[in-house]
């Protein structure tokens, strides 16, 4: 009896003792029953350097201007005003600074305000903090972007761009899909109840959207017919293809310019809008604002570069033995469009107007099959290479989660 109430007695002091050392250690150590709290940092950081009780003058680049001007209007002093003038172009080149850009200056709060830092918005992120405490110290300052992947669908009403907008979407995604699609969507002639749906990813700077990064797949439906576009690279090709593994870029796009409407259609007995004769005409013009660039459908060399007749300012492309396009009433040409001079699919080889015979600024767009006038919105472009057969198994991996990315967007 006694052993055991020993033991018991034995047992009772021990845990005292642990209670006690684990009393102690928290009022010491800061255990797991101190209430800890958290101290938030006081200061005002923006772009990098320390605001706090400085005032913020926010204004715009003056037409003109240059970097001694603008920080002598902002009443810096001589020394950094000369000093300005000498910053390596490693860190920021001032030639380039742009007439409209936001700047931000930062003054003590003295009774004899001083400049203590100005911010200068090169682009969306891309910041130049100019530092005065001492001598003039310049460095650049990053905003983050964050990446995010979303998906959309929309159906055509009145046009691409109004649909986007109703479905609230980013705008460039017009320009995106025009992209993708080029080689195989007439982007001009889509059709009320047309429908989109895109999967994509968006890059944003405080919650502001900068842009679309890259479409990862987008599919286009007209009736039955649906045309996917799945993008997938691998160290020999890069570029969208259908599912059946066919690159969706041909030897010619669909149209040589972007956005605009078609005013008169490929045809042989057309009323002339001048001369108020019927005869043929033997093109599609697009009307478009004027200076609207306009683009070589595809690779190819340019044969003419001048003025004729009534067609005007035109530059003549031949493609291959068997395809040549021509674009009229030009206003200007692109740079570098000479005879004999190679040019490639997309290049801007000129810009719509409206020289020679012309009511308003429009592009007339012609093509040639082995010497026969052909219309331009029925020529099936030439296919290029599809999917290397090495990278098949790959591809079609990607194209099942593409597409049920697609099929979960409803």
């Amino acid at each position: 009896m006694y052993n055991y109430l020993k033991i018991i007695l034995l047992i009772l002091f021990t845990a005292t003792l642990f209670v006690g050392c684990n009393g102690s250690g928290a009022n010491e150590g800061g255990g797991d029953n101190d209430s800890t709290q958290v101290v938030e940092d006081p200061r005002t950081i923006q772009y990098g350097v320390d605001v706090t009780d400085l005032d913020e003058v926010q204004g715009k680049v003056a037409n003109g201007q240059i970097i001694t001007s603008l920080l002598r209007n902002l009443g810096a002093d001589q020394k950094a005003i000369t000093q300005a003038a000498f910053i390596p172009e490693s860190v920021f080149d001032v030639r380039r600074m742009k007439a409209g850009n936001n700047y931000l200056a930062y003054y003590t709060q003295d009774t004899v305000p001083q400049l203590v830092y100005l911010v200068y918005q090169h682009s969306v992120t891309d910041f130049i903090v100019f530092h005065f405490e001492d001598s003039l110290h310049v460095e650049q300052f990053i905003k983050p972007t964050t990446l995010k992947t979303r998906t959309g669908k929309f159906v055509v009403e009145t046009s691409l761009w109004n649909a986007i907008v109703d479905a609230d979407m980013n705008m460039e995604l017009a320009l995106q899909l025009s992209d993708v699609y080029a080689w195989t969507v007439d982007f001009f002639g889509l059709q009320k109840g047309d429908g989109f749906k895109v999967y994509y990813d968006e890059l944003f700077v405080d919650s502001v959207s900068i842009g679309i990064s890259k479409i990862h797949a987008a599919s286009y439906k007209r009736g039955d017919k649906e045309l996917f576009a799945v993008f997938y690279e691998n160290d020999e090709v890069r570029g969208y293809w259908d599912l059946d593994g066919n690159n969706l870029k041909k030897a010619f796009l669909k149209a040589p310019l972007s956005f605009s409407r078609i005013s008169s259609k490929f045809s042989y007995a057309r009323k002339h809008p001048v001369h108020k004769i019927v005869r043929p005409h033997t093109g599609v013009d697009y009307a478009a604002p004027m200076g609207t660039p306009v683009m070589a459908i595809g690779d190819g060399v340019v044969t003419f570069k001048g003025y004729k007749g009534g067609g005007g300012h035109t530059v003549k492309i031949r493609h291959n033995s068997t395809y040549t396009s021509a674009y009229l009433h030009l206003s200007k040409y692109g740079k570098g469009v000479v005879e004999g001079a190679r040019v490639s699919q997309g290049q801007v080889i000129g810009y719509v107007g409206s020289s020679g015979t012309s009511t308003g600024a429009h592009l007339d767009f012609r093509i040639w099959k082995n010497g026969t006038p052909i219309d331009p919105l029925k020529m099936e472009s030439p296919p290029t290479e599809p999917i290397p057969a090495n990278a098949r198994a790959e591809f079609d991996s990607v194209k099942t989660v593409m597409l049920q990315m697609l099929d979960s967007i409803k």
